[in-house]
């Protein structure tokens, strides 16, 4: 069998696809939706169904995501996979109703609070890394073992004694939604109203009912006893409020950001670090260098949030994760009112799509795009602000992006310095996107003593 040359990429469309493949792509991997030209182009423009345009000209994307922000909230599709989970939240509410709630929730991730919950990050990566050290020599699908390292870290800061909160319970209906309902449907990409049932979103409502009751009880409970001494997420969400207007959220509104913050917070951090793993042992030479670097730093013992600044390769190794595979790597907006983008006119209810992927692949962006490089983010290298988008930015940039950084290169760095990871042939991980940039199958990886 012939060893790929580059790490593992998605198909790009070749050809025109029309409304019919436009569905089988979507059912098999949404990204497949991108033309190949995408990732050499400003902007590329059709109809199916409606019209649409695909930008990847950081311009016209900094136009969308800060300059002109009101005229491009999220789209419908957007709303109609998450609302059913997580209600109108920060991450799909929009106008007034997202500004007060980012404001509630801004000063829970301030440098102090996350810092102050990095000994989570630490013991959980100390767990994953015995339970690996437990099964030394087999073959591990390091995402199944970052997802639960992730898990525990979100469930730890978020309800850190537990109480009333069964994890097992909330992890099964996340994922059990994701995988229901997350997929593009043929409605979706016709264009259908809101109001056409989607019938891949009419089974999960049983699950994410429970998950929201488990939070709501949780949340109750929590008022009555009052904050812990160390406050977790749960805690600083009771006392967030809007600091012009000093309100504060209600038991549903907490919850729903809550469960953004369980599925976000653990989701894509997992991502990030088993694409990390699967692209150090796709190079040897970077994964030794990262491992020198850990060990030196660490010697052994777990990393902590002091050691942080101390591991630059370790954070480029998640920078360049995040380049190539960005959890979020297919946006779309609709336009409330005629633009222009890249010099090309955008109608009012126009799709505007933000194809991430392609964007963190362009030729005309990136020297050698497809290729596994942590040395693009060394030192003081120029890079365009809206070229590298893996959080979004602006005024929605991911309230959590700071949380989640620490918390990858923690555990990536802790793993690295206790052991050696290869690839496995014929166990290529599969980049598809249901939810977030998942790895079909997982990333299966030799685990071994670092040597």
């Amino acid at each position: 069998m012939s060893v790929p040359t580059l790490p593992s990429r998605v198909p790009l469309a070749t050809k025109p696809l029309g409304v019919l493949g436009s569905l089988q792509a979507g059912r098999r991997n949404v990204l497949e939706l991108i033309p190949e030209i995408a990732t050499h182009a400003p902007i590329l423009s059709g109809r199916t169904g409606k019209r649409w345009h695909m930008v990847m000209e950081p311009g016209a994307l900094r136009q969308i995501l800060r300059d002109k922000v009101e005229n491009y909230p999220k789209s419908v599709v957007t709303k109609l996979i998450l609302g059913p989970a997580i209600g109108e939240s920060l991450f799909v509410a929009e106008g007034a109703h997202w500004q007060w709630q980012r404001r509630a929730a801004a000063p829970v991730f301030t440098h102090r609070n996350v810092a102050a919950l990095a000994p989570v990050m630490t013991r959980a990566a100390e767990r994953s890394a015995a339970r690996l050290a437990a099964g030394l020599g087999r073959d591990v699908d390091v995402f199944a073992e970052m997802v639960a390292a992730t898990f525990e870290v979100i469930s730890d800061v978020t309800f850190s004694d537990g109480a009333g909160f069964d994890r097992a319970a909330v992890h099964r209906a996340i994922e059990g939604y994701i995988g229901q309902t997350a997929k593009v449907s043929f409605l979706d990409i016709v264009g259908a109203p809101a109001w056409v049932p989607r019938l891949n979103r009419m089974f999960a409502g049983a699950g994410i009912r429970e998950m929201k009751r488990v939070a709501d009880l949780a949340i109750d409970q929590r008022r009555l006893e009052g904050a812990h001494p160390v406050p977790d997420l749960l805690d600083l969400l009771l006392a967030g409020e809007d600091p012009s207007t000093g309100r504060k959220m209600t038991t549903a509104e907490m919850r729903d950001n809550l469960l953004t913050f369980i599925v976000a917070g653990h989701e894509t951090t997992a991502l990030t670090l088993a694409w990390a793993l699967y692209l150090c042992a796709f190079d040897p030479d970077v994964q030794a260098a990262a491992r020198a670097e850990a060990m030196a730093v660490l010697g052994d013992r777990a990393a902590t949030v002091a050691d942080v600044a101390q591991l630059p390769l370790t954070r480029q190794i998640v920078d360049e994760a995040l380049r190539m595979y960005p959890p979020a790597a297919f946006l779309s907006r609709t336009a409330q009112a005629e633009d222009s983008l890249c010099g090309r006119e955008v109608l009012k209810g126009d799709t505007v799509i933000l194809p991430i992927y392609a964007l963190h692949r362009h030729h005309g962006l990136w020297a050698n795009p497809d290729a596994f490089d942590p040395s693009r983010f060394a030192g003081a290298q120029k890079i365009d602000r809206f070229a590298y988008l893996p959080f979004g930015d602006g005024p929605r940039i991911c309230i959590g992006a700071s949380f989640a950084l620490q918390e990858a290169v923690i555990i990536l760095a802790t793993l690295l310095a206790r052991f050696q990871f290869s690839r496995i042939e014929g166990k290529e991980p599969k980049p598809v996107m249901i939810l977030t940039l998942r790895p079909e199958g997982g990333v299966w990886l030799k685990v071994e003593p670092a040597k």
